[in-house]
């Protein structure tokens, strides 16, 4: 069963087209202007061909595994075939399972339910929060966090060093960025899970950064799991992904209760009630699954794959030395880096500039250019705090009269922007810092707004 999809558009060049590229925004100072979206790495907006799929195929919307329908037999069919793209997007191998999840913070804290007791997990403390935090939750886990290292080479001799000395050795798990939410630079996942193989673990790696920007393959990647994101991925409903080795998963126990990931449920002798778990992927996918936002993932994958990854690389690789060029002219900027200038990197940079306070500036850009950037610690406080230098816990504030910077700005682009908005990017970080801003702000609910 099928239902109509958009053919695939081969001619179809960079930047791919995306929903809201023609939004025109008021300005602070008069008039409007076309919305320059650069937060992809927080939200990417939707390809219009996902948009459109998932347009295509929502008058046939039904229930998935759970229906003698036609509606019902078409949407189940259309869920397993985009679980079977996801595979197929991601490298899987043929024993690798693919569980749908609401994101990476969510695959993450079920691969976090299903591991072995005593397992020891391995952490940098550079990784986003979805990847920091979701171990602790489990008494019989211990946790090791690792410091910052400063260079690739510096990560695989932390991590190697850290499983060496394991005690007892057991179970263990590392669990590793691809590409850093903060900083774009791409980790030696490849090198990392070598190192953890070597020594007896296992590696899941967080692709939230990475799918959109790279291919991903599990098997030449070495990973033991991927798990990402469908909203950055292009793909805003409400999905993620975990995919990777069954062998955990199945000896959980199913991360929700409930309807779908039971075979069979009867009343016990004793009054109770008797469970029968299924061991494929529905033990990890009780209720009613997200078809429409498993589908729009699997439409992003397709895309992204037919535009060929090799071209959109390229032409990001020539946006951020743009944006890298740009910022080096203006000598009040800092751009934020672990590994050095020259560490390879996806369109994310985050910076601070001298003088200004962070969100001042960010709100700044928006309300008198139209440009959406980014400011705070993105979800990586502790990543962000060492770059600052060490910066205190507190937020920045709005005008602070020193123009201290508590926090950091972050631009960041994809697949889907307009050279003419990175174009505009440069420019206006070159006027605000030399001018300065047209407007006042003042902070509302602790973000910065036009006074």
């Amino acid at each position: 069963m099928s239902v109509p999809t958009l053919a695939a558009d081969r001619s179809v060049c960079p930047p791919l087209p995306v929903l809201g590229r023609d939004v025109r925004v008021p300005l602070v100072t008069g008039g409007e202007v076309t919305y320059a979206a650069l937060d992809y790495a927080a939200s990417a907006p939707a390809l219009q061909r996902v948009w459109d799929d998932v347009a295509a195929y929502a008058p046939y919307y039904g229930s998935v595994h759970r229906g003698a329908g036609y509606l019902s037999q078409l949407s189940t069919d259309l869920f397993e075939n985009s679980r079977a793209e996801v595979a197929a997007f991601l490298g899987c191998r043929p024993d690798d399972q693919v569980v749908f999840t609401r994101s990476t913070t969510d695959s993450l804290n079920l691969l976090a339910a299903a591991l072995p007791a005593g397992c020891r997990v391995f952490v940098f403390e550079t990784e986003h929060h979805a990847a920091l935090l979701p171990w602790e939750r489990r008494a019989d886990v211990t946790v090791t966090y690792l410091d910052a290292p400063r260079s690739p080479r510096e990560a695989v001799e932390t991590l190697e060093r850290a499983l060496a000395d394991r005690e007892p050795y057991g179970p263990a798990l590392v669990c590793v960025t691809a590409a850093s939410n903060v900083t774009g630079e791409l980790w030696p996942v490849g090198e990392l899970a070598a190192a953890a193989h070597a020594h007896g673990a296992r590696i899941v790696v967080d692709a939230a950064q990475l799918a959109p920007h790279h291919p991903v393959d599990v098997a030449e990647l070495g990973a033991d799991w991927i798990a990402f994101s469908g909203h950055k991925l292009y793909a805003p409903f409400g999905a993620g992904v975990l995919a990777g080795r069954p062998d955990w998963l199945q000896g959980a126990e199913p991360y929700l209760a409930g309807g779908g990931a039971t075979r069979q449920v009867a009343r016990g002798a004793d009054g109770g009630v008797r469970v029968d778990w299924h061991d494929t992927v529905a033990r990890h996918e009780a209720g009613s699954p997200n078809v429409i936002g498993a589908y729009a993932i699997a439409s992003a994958c397709k895309a992204l794959t037919e535009a060929g990854f090799e071209t959109l690389v390229e032409r990001e690789r020539r946006l951020i030395e743009e944006v890298r060029a740009g910022l080096a002219e203006v000598p009040e900027v800092r751009v934020l880096s672990l590994f050095g200038d020259d560490a390879p990197r996806v369109g994310v940079l985050a910076f601070t500039v001298d003088g200004w306070n962070s969100s001042h500036f960010a709100a700044a850009l928006s309300a008198e250019y139209g440009i959406g950037v980014r400011d705070g610690l993105f979800c990586a406080h502790p990543l962000v705090r060492l770059l600052l230098g060490g910066a205190p816990d507190a937020p920045g504030e709005c005008g602070a009269p020193d123009g201290g910077n508590l926090n950091a700005i972050r631009v960041s682009f994809g697949a889907g922007t307009p050279d003419e908005h990175v174009a505009r990017f440069v420019s206006a970080v070159r006027e605000l810092v030399r001018d300065g801003a047209r407007w006042s702000y003042r902070t509302v609910g602790g973000r910065c707004v036009p006074a």
